[in-house]
């Protein structure tokens, strides 16, 4: 049996070359299970790390009962680590947030009182410790993308959320998916809350942000979503003796 059903929230941590900061994630995480509001484990989704990464993910799970992990034959980027968590985890919520510890785990506290009433709970950055190119890129970015979507999300780049796996497994996939979680949970007729979590700098590892994924790519994948969204396939049985 899946080891995740189990529990009430999987974390899933997306990692991709982070060898360096994953002691330090370890331990936070490590210290947050035992005090989460609910029952709570681990996935790490290794995307295809070339650096020692993958060995120390495997260490850490062998230290602790509440880590599992997925590890892919090669680098697919982050949405689809987070459509492989979503696949795998067999628990009610599922949360994401980031390996470079720029979001606290501690701040799913924050989210989870509000996710009886929502299909997701999403974080918005405050006190953003990123450089100021990065800050307006992020804002420019998300400024094109509510403009497309019509969402009202703020801050989308925020990687601290919780969504119900049910909800998370029906929104329909695609690469850059990760920024338009909260209007493909509009499309699928779900709702979604908003609010403010800690921002911290990195402290080990480097960004695997650039122009093209912040600014150019979600310019193209906002005109993706607008032809899916005209396509999208939405429908509610009434009635049916197949049960």
């Amino acid at each position: 049996m899946n080891p995740t059903a189990d529990y009430q929230l999987t974390i899933i941590v997306p990692v991709y070359n982070e060898q360096e900061g994953l002691p330090a994630l370890e331990e936070r995480l490590a210290a947050y299970l035992p005090v989460c509001p609910v029952k709570a484990c681990v996935l790490f989704v290794n995307d295809g790390s070339t650096d020692g990464s993958a060995a120390r993910i495997l260490e850490a799970c062998t230290r602790h009962t509440d880590f599992f992990y997925l590890e892919f034959e090669r680098n697919h980027g982050l949405s689809t680590a987070l459509k492989a968590g979503f696949d795998f985890a067999e628990s009610e919520l599922c949360g994401y947030m980031d390996a470079d510890l720029q979001t606290a785990p501690e701040d799913f506290d924050l989210l989870l009182p509000l996710i009886a009433d929502h299909d997701m709970v999403t974080g918005i950055r405050t006190g953003r410790k990123d450089t100021a190119w990065k800050r307006f890129q992020s804002r420019f970015a998300n400024g094109w993308r509510r403009m497309f979507t019509q969402d009202g999300a703020v801050d989308t780049g925020c990687p601290l959320k919780i969504l119900r796996t049910e909800m998370a497994r029906r929104l329909p996939m695609f690469r850059g998916m990760h920024r338009f979680l909260p209007a493909l949970v509009l499309l699928e007729g779900g709702t979604y809350a908003q609010v403010p979590v800690r921002h911290f700098p990195r402290t080990a590892g480097e960004s695997k942000y650039h122009l093209w994924n912040r600014l150019a790519g979600p310019f193209a994948d906002c005109f993706a979503y607008r032809w899916m969204k005209k396509r999208h396939i939405d429908y509610r049985v009434t009635q049916t003796n197949l049960k």
